[in-house]
Order: C-alpha cells, then structure tokens, then sequence
C-alpha cells in the first residue's frame, strides 16, 4: 500500500494517491491530472476511483478530466446532485482498491454532502481518514459555505458536531488524519501548518474536539469571527457540480504570444485585465500603465479569486519568460479560463518598444518612520487577524481581501503608505489603487517584517472578530 499526499502550497490543498495491488484511489485531485496518471503508469497500476469529499470551493477540482481519461469512477457522497456521471455512495458503503478498502463515513456539516473517507489495510485494521474539510489539523471547515433555504450555519454547524462526534472521535488515536487543507486556506479559521496528524493529537490540540463540549458551545465557537467567504467560491462549486472545459484546452486557448502591437491591440478592444505576475521587486520598477499585480510566488490563485470577482473576467497575463504555462494552469485551477494571451518577451518588450510604462513609489521602513513622525497617513493591508495580534498605532486596517470596502478611506490629495507582513500584499494592494487613479500611493518594502526592526510605536489588541 502507497499513500502520497500532493500538497499544493498556493492553495494550500492536499490531494491524495493510494496505491494497493495495481490499483489506485485519487482522492481530492486538482484540475491538471497528468501527474496523477504519469503516477499510476510508474507503478504499472490503473487509477480505479476518483473520490471527491464535498463540492469544493476554493479550487476547480480534477474529477471530470481524469474520469474522462483514465475511465476511473467519480465517487460522491450521500445527498451529492452531479450533472454528470459519478457514484453518489451510501453511507458506510465500501470500496475495494486492491488489498485495502475504503469505507464512505458521511459527515456533513461544512456541506451537506462532505464525507470522509476511511482506509482500512489488508487486514481490515482502520488506518487513515481522508477527512476533506470535515476535520483539519487544529480546526473543522466553516459551516457557512451551504446555506440554503431554511437552513443557517447555525444548522449546519449542529451537524457537525454531530459527524465528528458519531464517526470521527470514536475512531482510534493512532488512526492518521489526512486534511484537504492546511494553514492559508480560507476554508477554515485556524488550521495548523502541519498537513498530516492523527486523531489522537487532535484529541488533544483541536478546540472543536474538545472532551464535554456542548453542541451550543461548538457551534458559537465554530461560528465566530468568520469573515466572508471569497466571491468566487460560489463559482467553483458551481463547476464543480456541473462541468468544465479541460485543463489542456484552457492552456491551447490562452497560451497566445501576443506581440507588444497585438497586445495592445486586445487591450483596448475588451475589457481585459492587464494581470502582471511577476516578482514584486520587478513590478515596482516598471509595468504597463493600469495592469494589476498578482506575483506568481505569493499564493497566486486564491488572490486572483478574491479580487478578480468574475471567473470569466478576460485577462491578458505578464508573465516572465517561461512561466506562460504555469500562470495560465494556476488561474484555471480557480476558475479563471478566459486568458486571452500573454504578452510575448514579457515586460523587457513593452519596454523595449518605448511604449508608456509606469512605476510604484517604495520605501523602507526607516523612510516610513519619518513620514509617521510627520503625519503622514498609513494604512495596514493584512489580514485581521494579523493587526489584532499587532500593529502600528493609530493605522486603520484596511485588509487586502476587503479593499473596495475601504477605496472611501484612501486620500487623494496627499501621499499615503500601504503595508503588509512582507511586501507581496501590498504591491498588490497598491497596484489596485494605482489603477483606480491613486497614484498617491507609496508602498512600505519588507512590510511589518521591517517596520518591526524600527522604532515605530505598535499597540496590540485582542478584538479579531470585529474586524473588516
């Protein structure tokens, strides 16, 4: 028997291969699934289920395409309504996969629909749960992604409790928990950075698996301080229910080179997005007027979705040499199909046509302490639970995920500073306003990483969930 977790830092999301006797169980797989079948083919052995464990969210999974290729079975659970072919399981139905099972525990309550998978090995011992977003190390999923009619997070959050307390916490302490997600995902509030534990230790360590937790004190504590989901989420569920393009078609249609000409041309025709994915040291120092920032190297997607807030907004990508491909793959994996091209010789070739560029004010820290000290304004591009643990004194929060909330905040007529925890997030930030006429704007280089090296005054506060 083979278990592989393949983890994908950007969206911070784990798939699965098991491998048993020539036959293979993918579970979770992301929406490029060729590393799955070059997988199975060296080991001489043929991918026999797909299993999903809920509709996912935050990312367009693999099931359709891989079914497509390989012939494997999409395996749902209970309640699950495709408008394809799958397997909607029972609970408590078992599937054999060579010299091992696996058993469909039905544990809603993040959705309707969420299962674990359990992994009994040859000699029938349980072995691991391959839990979705039912259970994470240090959290449970949000309840509040599957509201529907009558039914509230309050309900789905009693259901809950429910699952973990009937068909997980019973389970064995040595059994090994395998989590679609780990620390990053928006999936859930505090889930740990380690991807793979047992039931025992989350026994111990997992708030919501507390010993003598009432179902009212679970659900308030599920429930609080949850901060709107991203707007895309809605429309990957959606393909995920229903369909999608596959992944090689997306990459045909979107990589076209576009010359400097052409590329402009696009342009001005539509409505693209100008979307400049390269490193933010190089997007400060030149970038084609009014083109939005998002670097490859920071959590790329799950960015693109909460920002972009239409899946089939067109895009036109700056990427650097060589990366095309990768950009285009990691859009789709979000949702985002509709690239229109990129353009060819990358920035050097805008810049090399004499075409207009634009620039992004950055400072350091020290730079930053002189403007505090004269009034100048600031504004905090983390997260909220960033600036409660910390942060400057007298700066507002403006995080990135809610920045159109804020636009109202930012003045016109004088020089304002925007910073994050390292830099990624407020270039970000700040080419978002720069497009929007703010050309005021000065970003803070190194973030909160180097302001804290300075004696800039900081306050801490203990309030998380009051705050957007």
């Amino acid at each position: 028997m083979k278990i592989e977790q393949i983890y994908t830092g950007c969206l911070a999301q784990g798939a699965y291969y098991v491998e048993s006797n020539g036959e293979v169980a993918i579970i979770d797989p992301l929406r490029e699934v060729q590393p799955y079948i070059e997988r199975a083919e060296k080991d001489g052995a043929k991918i026999k289920y797909i299993f999903e464990t809920h509709f996912h969210a935050d990312f367009v999974s693999g099931h359709l395409t891989l079914a497509e290729k390989t012939g494997a079975t999409i395996v749902y659970g209970p309640t699950a309504n495709t408008k394809f072919d799958a397997h909607i399981a029972k609970d408590n139905e078992v599937f054999t996969v060579g010299d091992i099972s696996i058993t469909v525990l039905h544990t809603p309550g993040h959705t309707m629909e969420s299962t674990t998978y359990l992994l009994k090995d040859k000699d029938g011992k349980d072995h691991a749960i391959f839990s979705g977003d039912t259970l994470f190390l240090g959290d449970v999923g949000r309840p509040d992604l599957a509201q529907k009619g009558d039914i509230t997070q309050e309900d789905l959050a009693g259901m809950l409790y429910d699952s973990l307390r009937t068909k997980i916490i019973p389970l064995a302490d040595d059994v090994i928990v395998y989590p679609a997600h780990g620390a990053g995902s928006a999936c859930g509030k505090n889930l740990s950075k380690e991807t793979v534990g047992t039931i025992g230790e989350q026994k111990k360590t997992n708030y919501a698996l507390r010993a003598n937790m009432t179902k009212e004190e679970f659900i308030t504590e599920v429930t609080d301080g949850l901060l709107p989901p991203p707007e895309y989420f809605p429309l990957n569920v959606k393909m995920n229910k229903e369909g999608y393009k596959s992944i090689d078609e997306v990459i045909k249609s979107g990589a076209k080179a576009l010359s400097v000409e052409d590329f402009e041309k696009v342009a001005n025709q539509t409505d693209a997005i100008i979307l400049d994915v390269r490193h933010q040291f190089e997007f400060v120092k030149g970038f084609i007027p009014n083109s939005i920032f998002i670097g490859l190297g920071g959590t790329f997607a799950p960015w693109v979705g909460a920002l972009i807030k239409d899946v089939t907004q067109p895009i036109l990508l700056v990427t650097p040499q060589g990366e095309e491909e990768t950009a285009i793959t990691r859009l789709s994996r979000v949702g985002f199909d509709n690239v229109l091209g990129y353009l060819e010789g990358s920035f050097e070739s805008w810049k090399a046509s004499g075409k207009e560029i634009d620039t992004l004010r950055s400072v350091t820290a020290e730079t930053l302490e002189k403007a505090i000290e004269n009034g100048e304004p600031v504004f905090d591009a983390r997260r909220p639970g960033e600036y409660a643990n910390e942060h400057i004194v007298d700066v507002p929060s403006t995080p990135l995920d809610y920045l159109n909330d804020h636009i109202s905040e930012f003045p016109t007529d004088k020089d304002f500073y925007i910073h994050c925890a390292g830099g990624y997030r407020s270039v970000i930030a700040a080419s978002i306003l720069k497009a929007r006429g703010y050309h005021n704007v000065i970003d803070v280089a190194g973030g909160y990483g180097a302001i804290k090296k300075t004696n800039i005054l900081r306050t801490e506060t203990v309030c998380p969930s009051t705050l957007k």
